[in-house]
């Protein structure tokens, strides 16, 4: 699995965002993502979650341990993914989610039940 990066420099007029990179784990079958998830990290977010959604295996981690921000967007598509993922039978898990992700569940648990969050 190559990597995947992008998001905004320094140059783009609209400040510099940390871009989305994207890495495989090491030990178990899942992803890294590193960066912010936003409006300027929306494609890559999704082609992360479209790499996450085909990792065999019954449980998928995702390990969020690196990510600054996550917006509405953003959840929402993990949420999507972890309901593609449940639907086939199998668990996307959630590691070190950032404050970002949390406030959201916390505000709106019934729109985000289908996200779990390791211990």
């Amino acid at each position: 699995m190559t990597s995947l990066r992008t998001g905004t420099g320094a140059g783009s007029g609209r400040g510099a965002a940390a871009p989305l990179t994207v890495l495989p784990l090491q030990g178990r079958p899942g992803v890294c993502l590193s960066g912010s998830c936003d409006l300027d990290t929306r494609h890559a977010l999704s082609a992360a979650l479209g790499v996450v959604t085909g990792v065999p295996g019954p449980v998928v981690h995702l390990d969020l341990s690196a990510v600054a921000f996550l917006d509405t967007a953003a959840v929402a598509a993990l949420v999507q993914a972890s309901a593609a993922l449940n639907g086939q039978g199998r668990r996307l898990l959630l590691h070190d989610p950032p404050y970002s992700l949390r406030k959201v569940v916390e505000m709106f648990p019934d729109e985000c039940a289908a996200l779990e969050v390791a211990a």
